[in-house]
């Protein structure tokens, strides 16, 4: 196949990186709207930021190393050392020295995080609806085909042989 741009027809403020990012950016400040307005979640305080490191931690299957969260989400050591010690005073995670590694820091839901994530997720469900209205669950679903196979593209090829 060949490429979808080429220099006539790209535009960046339109292109797919660019409406990704954008489509990002409002989702996430719907679901800290959200958040905030929530009257059982209001009282945590919490941000957006902080709302995608424990949906991450919550579909962790045990603890997570902080290096690999803050891997899969994009945010610098700093940021998350800050978000981390916020979630850690609201008493919804809690961190832990690897028995193995001591250098290694792992992370998990208390159970005050595990009581929150449920009504967390169901403000995400409905945000992710209000931002597909319009569109059939069949492109939805196509959608999500879309991105997932972007995801997989983005991921490193193994190197061909040559001869």
């Amino acid at each position: 196949m060949g490429d979808i741009y080429d220099s006539a027809t790209y535009q960046p403020s339109k292109s797919i990186g660019s409406l990704l990012s954008r489509v990002r950016v409002e989702m996430l400040a719907a679901v800290g709207q959200e958040l905030e307005n929530d009257r059982r979640l209001a009282p945590l305080e919490l941000s957006a930021a902080q709302f995608i490191i424990i949906a991450n931690l919550a579909k962790a299957e045990g603890p997570m190393s902080a290096s690999d969260l803050c891997k899969g989400i994009s945010y610098d050591a700093g940021a998350m050392t800050r978000m981390l010690d916020r979630l850690e005073s609201k008493g919804l995670i809690r961190r832990s020295r690897s028995a193995v590694d001591r250098r290694l820091m792992h992370l998990e839901l208390t159970d005050e995080g595990r009581a929150a994530w449920p009504r967390m997720r169901e403000i995400s469900m409905t945000v992710a609806n209000r931002f597909l209205r319009g569109f059939t669950k069949t492109e939805a679903r196509q959608l999500e085909g879309f991105l997932t196979r972007m995801l997989e593209n983005a991921q490193p090829q193994p190197a061909r042989a040559t001869a």
